[in-house]
């Protein structure tokens, strides 16, 4: 890919990271659990119905684990912002990996211009001046 087709990708990158709405990292599990009272329909043994569904987000946040429960209405606004931050992640590793990608190529660009510069500086030898062969003198 081409700098200015690169550079030109970082910018509808940016672009999108300023309409990304709320969000946050983690998952959302959906669970059903089981209290173990005798009496209860989900200690049935031939048709046991548990409890729930209880939804749970996980995420580790500056190296510290998180759980938390989330309540049914709010389900919905949650998976939004987890897809948002899943989005915001894509988003942000390809501009890194973009701006890599245009560093080295600018990187090799130059070298390759030192290069043949410091080339033809060799090729092209200055001549020592003040020194005439004796032959041509007389």
């Amino acid at each position: 890919m081409q700098i200015q087709k690169m550079e030109k990708r970082i910018e509808g990158i940016k672009a999108k990271l300023v309409r990304i709405g709320e969000m946050r990292p983690g998952s959302l599990n959906k669970q059903f659990t089981v209290c173990g009272r005798s009496n209860c329909r989900c200690g049935d043994p031939k048709n046991p119905k548990k409890h729930g569904p209880y939804y749970q987000l996980s995420y580790v946040h500056q190296g510290k684990s998180t759980s938390q429960y989330i309540q049914k209405e709010w389900v919905g606004a949650v998976r939004l912002q987890l897809a948002n931050y899943k989005t915001f992640k894509a988003l942000t590793t390809e501009w890194v990996d973009l701006a890599l990608t245009i560093a080295k190529e600018k990187f090799l660009a130059d070298k390759e211009r030192l290069t043949s510069k410091t080339q033809a500086l060799k090729q092209k030898k200055p001549s020592i001046g003040g020194t005439k062969s004796r032959d041509t003198a007389k």
